[in-house]
């Protein structure tokens, strides 16, 4: 196991090599950091934005707009989710409302959203759209998946409801919601920072990703992006450990 997860960091770091490497040739090729800067000025770009003053309050705006967006779509998903799952005339009703949000183009969403809401809205309500169908779908998955007739023998013998909650619907539904979540964190973030681009509020990476493109700052456009990745990968870090401490808890 030890020999086989190395043998995957070292694969993972080659892979990363790799791309460095051709992205130094390709900005080599282009012979202009207008057009393509190299790796390392890059790196030099992405390290004078982590020390500006105002990097915590625009970093920090985006993240909280993500959370509210993630907070609201998980409480609805979670909620509407199981009552779907549970009764059919409900899931029925609600499963061509889930397939439209998810077909929907997110720009449409945007578009409206611009015509509807406060700038400072918008991305949340985006982040919201987005991430919602995914996690209460699989919300629904979860509780469909579950053992009817271990249900019904739990009703049969008069099972307490919150240890029925507690011991079977909960373990049953943790992997989806948690699946559910890590896709939705993805999809959902890239749509926040659109709708930040897009909607321009006073402070976001979006805002800064749109102003450096408008002044041609390529490297500072590179560089927010790839702040707002590590982000996106922070989270799906901590998606990861939250996985990991779930299989413990069930198991134990």
């Amino acid at each position: 196991m030890n020999r086989l997860f190395t043998k995957n960091k070292l694969i993972t770091v080659t892979s990363v090599l790799v791309l460095l490497l051709l992205w130094k040739l390709a900005s080599w090729l282009m012979g202009s950091d207008l057009i393509l800067p190299s790796p390392e000025k890059t790196l030099a770009t992405t390290l004078s934005i982590l020390v500006r003053e105002e990097f915590l309050a625009t970093a920090g705006y985006t993240v909280l707009r993500g959370l509210t967006g993630f907070a609201l779509s998980l409480v609805l998903a979670v909620g509407l989710g199981i009552w779907a799952g549970v009764v059919p005339a409900v899931h029925a009703a609600v499963k061509p409302i889930l397939v439209t949000l998810r077909s929907t183009p997110v720009i449409s969403f945007i578009l409206l959203a611009l015509v509807w809401f406060r700038v400072e809205q918008v991305p949340v309500f985006i982040a919201f759209l987005t991430m919602f169908p995914i996690m209460c779908t699989n919300v629904i998955e979860g509780i469909r998946s579950l053992d009817g007739d271990l249900l019904e023998m739990a009703e049969f013998f008069r099972v307490p409801r919150k240890r029925i909650i507690r011991e079977l619907y909960i373990p049953g539904i943790a992997p989806f919601l948690t699946s559910g979540i890590s896709t939705a964190l993805g999809f959902g973030w890239r749509a926040l920072i659109i709708g930040e681009v897009l909607s321009q509020p006073g402070l976001g990476i979006g805002t800064q990703m749109q102003q450096a493109q408008t002044y041609l700052l390529v490297s500072e456009l590179i560089a927010w992006t790839v702040i707002a990745v590590l982000i996106s990968y922070f989270f799906e870090w901590l998606i990861t450990l939250a996985e990991s401490r779930l299989i413990q808890w069930k198991v134990s």
